[in-house]
């Protein structure tokens, strides 16, 4: 790192800090939501922007081009030029790369900050290079596509001093919030179960490989394969994976678990403070070498964490839906595409998927909380996710979904794949991050990477 890379970061910081003097501050610096006077012209306004790199620009890559559009964009990195003609429109001014690893050689020292919206098998190369280069990485859920990925970002992250945060924007609602502060003032009793649910997947699983007997499908002359494959094993181009069915491959992506659970689960697993389960179990319809299945429960069981009792935590997909708890009505409105029930001794927190409505049912009890006005005992964020972040690369507070926090949860995640690929009760043993029970599922833990990626 050159001394003016050491400058411009330390500026960054201390200007954040002294954000109790607004009329020094350039303008950038104010509060997002509020208008203030102009600052006077003593310092470069692009000084004090973030210098920002991103990797994976079409389709939802395109929300972290516009999450991050009034920090500096010095750099678009896309394997699918058609894919990333919007934002590259958006951003004449960007250097355009394929690899992100010669964009990261190139531009190293002009790079404060990386976001990463690849497919998830694509998650842990450039996060890993690029937290190694001491960039602060904001990455999309799930954090990574294995355990081990999820356990070896969050100690780089660790040992490299850098800001992270996973792409899970309801961990920045309000919702969120309440659903903790419910829970910490007792408001629902002790909980013992959770049910989760989703319509996902709405992209095909429980398929095979493709079928290239009688044709090959032409590789798009706007994408490089060989590139969006990465650290994956090679196989033949086909739209059956790209630009969006990937998610339901074993190679590629995680499933409905894996797309949905980092924002379903979120709310419990934070309130609860649910940490590491200590065994998961499956039933799925059909499950395969190359896909994940079209429908799954999968149970996990959580210890007892100091007053708070064990939990039993069901999750169902495919569009399969939980009963309803007692204190739920039939008639009740919420959203049957996703959500969460947070069951209590008293009552039951209702949320949908990304804690942006949350209500305690019965009614009676939600009317009881409203009349109590239960202190809020965890601060707010203004502005989304990508704006935390943005303020905590600058030296403000620390993102919520660091990776720290949402490291451990994306484990947690996923060992739900592993119960549902090897089709058995598996105990877990997180600190040395093994099955115990049956070793056969520890090959999932991790996997077999391509040479040429720095893993």
């Amino acid at each position: 790192m050159t001394q003016t890379d050491v400058s411009r970061r330390h500026f960054i910081k201390t200007a954040a800090a002294v954000a109790a003097v607004p009329a020094v501050l350039p303008r950038v610096l104010q509060a997002q939501d509020e208008p203030g006077p102009s600052a006077p012209a003593i310092l470069n306004e692009d000084a004090n922007r973030l210098r920002v790199a991103c990797i994976g620009v079409g389709g939802r890559g395109r929300a972290a081009v516009d999450g991050v559009k009034n920090e500096k964009i010095v750099a678009l990195c896309d394997v699918d030029d058609e894919r990333a003609a919007e934002s590259y429109e958006a951003n004449p001014d960007a250097k355009r790369y394929r690899d992100f690893r010669t964009m990261l050689d190139e531009m190293g020292s002009e790079i404060d900050a990386v976001t990463i919206s690849t497919p998830d098998h694509m998650h842990f190369a450039p996060a890993l290079m690029a937290i190694r280069m001491g960039k602060h990485v904001l990455v999309e859920k799930p954090l990574t596509h294995t355990i081990w990925e999820a356990r070896k970002l969050r100690l780089e992250a660790g040992k490299n001093g850098v800001v992270t945060q996973m792409g899970n924007q309801g961990h920045a609602n309000e919702g969120t919030r309440l659903v903790r502060e419910w829970i910490e003032a007792g408001a629902i009793g002790p909980v013992r179960e959770v049910q989760f649910w989703t319509n996902r997947p709405i992209w095909p699983q429980g398929i095979d490989r493709p079928d290239h007997s009688r044709f090959i499908p032409v590789i798009p002359q706007t994408l490089d394969w060989d590139l969006w494959l990465g650290v994956a094993p090679r196989r033949p181009y086909d739209p059956a994976y790209v630009p969006f069915n990937w998610r339901g491959f074993w190679n590629f992506g995680t499933g409905a678990l894996g797309d949905m659970a980092c924002h379903i689960m979120d709310a419990a697993y934070w309130g609860l403070n649910l940490g590491a389960p200590t065994s998961v179990e499956a039933i799925a319809t059909p499950v395969n070498e190359e896909t994940a299945p079209t429908a799954s429960i999968v149970t996990y069981q959580f210890p007892a964490r100091g007053p708070m009792p064990p939990v039993t935590a069901t999750w169902y997909d495919g569009d399969l839906q939980p009963p309803l708890p007692a204190d739920v009505s039939p008639d009740q409105d919420f959203d049957r595409s996703g959500g969460a029930f947070i069951i209590g001794e008293k009552a039951t927190i209702v949320s949908n998927s990304y804690a942006g409505t949350v209500r305690i049912a019965p009614e009676s009890a939600m009317q009881e909380v409203l009349q109590t006005r239960i202190p809020k005992a965890h601060p707010r964020v203004k502005g989304g996710h990508f704006e935390e972040w943005i303020r905590a690369c600058k030296g403000g507070e620390m993102c919520g979904s660091n990776f720290d926090y949402s490291g451990p949860f994306t484990e947690t995640v996923l060992l739900g794949n592993l119960a549902v690929r090897t089709k058995r009760r598996l105990e877990w043993d997180s600190e040395k991050m093994e099955v115990t029970n049956f070793p056969d599922a520890n090959r999932f833990v991790t996997k077999q990477y391509q040479s040429g990626w720095g893993v």
